[in-house]
């Protein structure tokens, strides 16, 4: 993805609230599930990390792993993930 595509994709993640909200369970196999049924109802998803620091660094690579996914943008505990779906 090269940084203007990037910059759109930011720029249409911005008025969307959290989809997913990851909490004291941490990244389970539901929670991908969930996040797998988001990101092709949408393509552009926002996921809301509740951890630690280095734990949500973690935790948002596990999600791009097993999603085949990319991180658009990371604030805070909130990260923007992209997937394409090639039915839309």
């Amino acid at each position: 993805m090269n940084p203007i595509q990037k910059k759109k994709l930011k720029a249409q993640a911005h008025p969307l609230n959290p989809v997913v909200i990851i909490g004291q369970a941490g990244l389970t196999d539901a929670v991908i599930k969930e996040i797998n049924v988001a990101l092709d109802a949408h393509e552009l998803i926002k996921v809301k990390i509740r951890a630690e620091r280095d734990e949500r660094a973690a935790i948002r690579e596990q999600i791009c792993a097993q999603t085949k996914a990319e991180l658009v943008q990371s604030i805070g505990q909130v990260a923007v993930i992209y997937r394409s779906n090639p039915k839309k």
